[in-house]
């Protein structure tokens, strides 16, 4: 019985020609950052080198590489958002237009003649907000923030997380109401 040979092979020489600029445009969606995606780009050409002798041929170079960011792209969010407080909540305030892409941050109103209190006031909501999803378990959080912050597709989130979407809208529904329930308890009843 002869062994059957991949279909698929890996040629690393042309991946800067071939990939980086999907594997840039990928990666800078979802971390909204063009400095980290280049050097999460970066990072995936050298894990693909380095696991070079894995690739079993079974999937294109391309999509190898894309599931090596992916994962890249994960373990970035896990790390910045194990410590507690470092991570960024950003919610997207336009999904299309002129101002497409712009943030809830920058869109507050700037009108409050600056006035020291509201702009405590809003540092310390953020510091709220930011507080209640690091209090969320661990999964949650990370749902949480796949799904609503960092707009990860339904299906992308559950074969990364191996969970069912039916899972995924339980676990976003209980993260939700934690969230609510927290934001009343430290914040609007002060």
């Amino acid at each position: 019985m002869s062994q059957q040979r991949p279909t698929n092979t890996l040629e690393p020489n042309k991946w800067i020609d071939n990939y980086a600029d999907y594997l840039f445009n990928y990666a800078v969606v979802r971390v909204n950052n063009s400095d980290l995606a280049k050097d999460l780009v970066q990072e995936t050409f050298f894990a693909g080198l380095k696991s070079a002798k894995n690739f079993e041929g079974k999937s294109t170079e391309r999509t190898w590489l894309v599931s090596i960011l992916k994962r890249k792209i994960i373990d970035h969010y896990r790390k910045i958002n194990s410590k507690k407080g470092q991570a960024e909540v950003r919610m997207s305030f336009y999904d299309s237009g002129e101002n497409e892409g712009r943030w809830l941050e920058e869109r507050v109103p700037q009108s409050w003649g600056n006035d020291a209190a509201k702009s405590i006031e809003s540092a310390e909501l953020q510091k709220t907000i930011d507080d209640c999803i690091n209090n969320l378990p661990e999964k949650y959080a990370m749902v949480f923030r796949m799904k609503t912050i960092q707009e990860f597709e339904t299906e992308e989130i559950c074969k990364e997380l191996n969970i069912t979407p039916s899972n995924l809208w339980v676990i976003i529904h209980r993260a939700r109401t934690q969230l609510r329930s927290c934001m009343e308890e430290n914040w609007f009843k002060n």
